[in-house]
């Protein structure tokens, strides 16, 4: 499965941009590490390197094991690293705030303009508060987001002093989102320790977001399932 109008084709004058360049930009690295302290400042879960990478695999991963072409899953694995460069500049509207400073880093790459524009559309729309997942980049950015949910993306040294998202995200044990290619299902698998966190304030933080996956899953002629503690849930 293509999408031909993010592939760069042989004579353009643009370069096929992979992820290597842009997790090795400095700028990108910069804005990462600064978005990431940020973030620990007022109290949010890790939002560092290792999300960086963990979203991008999966975005990947997920274009690759539903048949879409080559480039289209490196473009994903792009937005995934890229996808909250905004928190740099504040929490609120980072999705929008990423995608302006995308711009300017893939322009200095000499990306192909309308895959710019396909990576911006893929951040300025993968918060769940007003985002809308209109091409697979950005759907698949948008599923792997939401799938990082895991005890070690907690910050705060003190389980007294959690709010709900550091208890659910605390409680989850393990998180695993499952492609098949064959049906065109996505299963987000989540083991949840329910003597931190009910699995009900799971679903009080979450539901708009797994809603939110539902829709990108669609995008992509898939379906998505949220799977807890090995009962289907959505």
């Amino acid at each position: 499965m293509s999408d031909p109008s993010s592939a760069t084709k042989p004579g353009d004058p643009w370069k096929r941009v992979t992820l290597a360049d842009i997790s090795s930009d400095p700028h990108v690295i910069a804005y990462i590490e600064v978005a990431d302290e940020y973030l620990g400042a007022i109290g949010y879960t890790e939002h560092g390197f290792r999300h960086a990478n963990l979203v991008s695999h999966i975005s990947g991963n997920i274009l690759r094991r539903l048949g879409f072409d080559e480039r289209t899953a490196e473009l994903g694995e792009i937005a995934g690293f890229m996808h909250d460069l905004g928190n740099c500049i504040s929490r609120e509207f980072h999705g929008v705030s990423a995608a302006l400073l995308a711009k300017g880093l893939l322009r200095e790459h000499d990306m192909d303009p309308r895959e710019i524009a396909h990576v911006m559309n893929a951040l300025g729309n993968h918060e769940e508060e007003f985002g809308t997942p209109a091409n697979p980049i950005g759907a698949a950015t948008i599923i792997a987001d939401k799938a990082d949910v895991h005890h070690t993306r907690v910050r705060n040294p003190e389980p007294s002093a959690f709010d709900i998202h550091d208890r659910v995200n605390y409680a989850a044990k393990r998180s695993f989102l499952r492609v098949d290619g064959e049906t065109r299902t996505m299963s987000l698998e989540i083991e949840i320790d329910t003597e931190t966190s009910q699995v009900m304030e799971y679903f009080e933080i979450f539901l708009s977001r797994m809603q939110m996956c539902r829709s990108a899953a669609r995008v992509l002629d898939a379906s998505f399932e949220l799977v807890i503690n090995g009962t289907r849930l959505l």
